[in-house]
Protein backbone atom coordinates (compact mmCIF):
# COMPACT_ATOMS: atom_id res chain seq x y z
CA UNK A 1 0.00 0.00 0.00
CA UNK A 2 1.56 3.31 -1.03
CA UNK A 3 1.42 6.44 1.17
CA UNK A 4 -1.46 8.08 -0.73
CA UNK A 5 -3.57 4.92 -0.50
CA UNK A 6 -2.80 4.59 3.19
CA UNK A 7 -3.70 8.26 3.71
CA UNK A 8 -7.05 7.81 1.96
CA UNK A 9 -7.92 4.76 4.03
CA UNK A 10 -6.85 6.32 7.33
CA UNK A 11 -8.53 9.64 6.49
CA UNK A 12 -11.76 7.75 5.77
CA UNK A 13 -11.47 5.96 9.11
CA UNK A 14 -10.71 9.21 10.96
CA UNK A 15 -13.62 11.06 9.35
CA UNK A 16 -15.97 8.20 10.14
CA UNK A 17 -14.82 8.19 13.77
CA UNK A 18 -15.17 11.97 13.97
CA UNK A 19 -18.70 11.68 12.59
CA UNK A 20 -19.64 9.24 15.34
CA UNK A 21 -18.23 11.50 18.04
CA UNK A 22 -20.06 14.53 16.67
CA UNK A 23 -23.33 12.60 16.49
CA UNK A 24 -22.85 11.56 20.12
CA UNK A 25 -22.16 15.16 21.14
CA UNK A 26 -25.30 16.27 19.33
CA UNK A 27 -27.47 13.66 20.97
CA UNK A 28 -25.95 14.52 24.36
CA UNK A 29 -27.05 18.11 23.80
CA UNK A 30 -30.62 16.97 23.10
CA UNK A 31 -30.65 14.45 25.95
CA UNK A 32 -32.36 11.10 26.30
CA UNK A 33 -35.46 10.80 24.16
CA UNK A 34 -37.97 8.27 22.92
CA UNK A 35 -39.33 8.36 19.41
CA UNK A 36 -43.11 8.30 19.57
CA UNK A 37 -45.67 9.58 17.12
CA UNK A 38 -46.23 12.56 19.40
CA UNK A 39 -42.62 13.68 19.54
CA UNK A 40 -41.03 12.46 16.32
CA UNK A 41 -41.25 15.88 14.66
CA UNK A 42 -40.09 17.97 17.64
CA UNK A 43 -37.22 15.59 18.45
CA UNK A 44 -36.35 15.21 14.77
CA UNK A 45 -36.19 18.99 14.41
CA UNK A 46 -34.05 19.38 17.54
CA UNK A 47 -31.66 16.72 16.28
CA UNK A 48 -31.54 18.16 12.76
CA UNK A 49 -30.65 21.62 14.06
CA UNK A 50 -27.80 20.53 16.34
CA UNK A 51 -24.50 21.79 14.90
CA UNK A 52 -22.57 18.69 16.03
CA UNK A 53 -25.05 16.46 14.22
CA UNK A 54 -24.82 18.57 11.07
CA UNK A 55 -21.03 18.40 11.35
CA UNK A 56 -21.16 14.64 11.89
CA UNK A 57 -23.28 14.15 8.79
CA UNK A 58 -20.87 16.35 6.81
CA UNK A 59 -17.98 14.18 8.03
CA UNK A 60 -19.85 11.12 6.79
CA UNK A 61 -20.27 12.66 3.34
CA UNK A 62 -16.59 13.57 3.07
CA UNK A 63 -15.56 10.19 4.48
CA UNK A 64 -17.52 8.40 1.75
CA UNK A 65 -15.74 10.41 -0.95
CA UNK A 66 -12.31 9.74 0.58
CA UNK A 67 -13.21 6.09 1.13
CA UNK A 68 -14.22 5.63 -2.53
CA UNK A 69 -10.88 7.09 -3.59
CA UNK A 70 -9.13 4.71 -1.20
CA UNK A 71 -11.10 1.72 -2.49
CA UNK A 72 -10.04 2.59 -6.02
CA UNK A 73 -6.45 2.01 -4.89
CA UNK A 74 -6.64 -0.76 -2.28
CA UNK A 75 -8.25 -4.20 -2.22
CA UNK A 76 -11.47 -4.17 -0.23
CA UNK A 77 -10.22 -7.20 1.69
CA UNK A 78 -7.47 -4.97 3.08
CA UNK A 79 -9.32 -1.64 3.30
CA UNK A 80 -12.55 -2.74 4.95
CA UNK A 81 -10.99 -4.33 8.04
CA UNK A 82 -9.05 -1.07 8.55
CA UNK A 83 -12.38 0.48 9.51
CA UNK A 84 -12.04 -1.34 12.81
CA UNK A 85 -9.38 1.22 13.74
CA UNK A 86 -12.33 3.57 14.15
CA UNK A 87 -13.45 1.48 17.12
CA UNK A 88 -10.11 2.07 18.78
CA UNK A 89 -10.13 5.81 18.08
CA UNK A 90 -13.72 6.17 19.26
CA UNK A 91 -13.19 4.19 22.45
CA UNK A 92 -10.35 6.43 23.59
CA UNK A 93 -12.00 9.62 22.35
CA UNK A 94 -15.27 8.75 24.12
CA UNK A 95 -13.31 8.07 27.31
CA UNK A 96 -11.56 11.43 27.00
CA UNK A 97 -14.45 13.57 25.73
CA UNK A 98 -17.50 11.97 27.31
CA UNK A 99 -16.12 10.20 30.36
CA UNK A 100 -17.11 6.76 29.09
CA UNK A 101 -15.56 3.80 30.89
CA UNK A 102 -12.64 1.88 29.42
CA UNK A 103 -12.86 -1.38 31.34
CA UNK A 104 -10.19 -4.05 31.18
CA UNK A 105 -12.47 -6.12 28.96
CA UNK A 106 -12.79 -3.23 26.48
CA UNK A 107 -9.03 -2.62 26.54
CA UNK A 108 -8.40 -6.30 25.78
CA UNK A 109 -10.85 -6.09 22.88
CA UNK A 110 -9.06 -2.99 21.58
CA UNK A 111 -5.77 -4.86 21.81
CA UNK A 112 -7.20 -7.75 19.80
CA UNK A 113 -8.44 -5.32 17.15
CA UNK A 114 -5.00 -3.69 16.90
CA UNK A 115 -3.29 -7.06 16.58
CA UNK A 116 -5.73 -8.06 13.85
CA UNK A 117 -5.18 -4.84 11.89
CA UNK A 118 -1.41 -5.22 12.24
CA UNK A 119 -1.51 -8.81 10.95
CA UNK A 120 -3.80 -7.77 8.09
CA UNK A 121 -1.64 -4.79 7.10
CA UNK A 122 1.45 -7.02 6.95
CA UNK A 123 -0.18 -9.47 4.54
Amino acid sequence: MNPISLFCILAGVALNACAQLLLKAGTNAVGHFEFTRANILPIGFRLATQLPIIGGLACYVVSVVVWVVGLSRVDVSIAYPMLSLGYVVNAFAAWYLFGEVLSMQRLIGIGIILIGVFVLARS
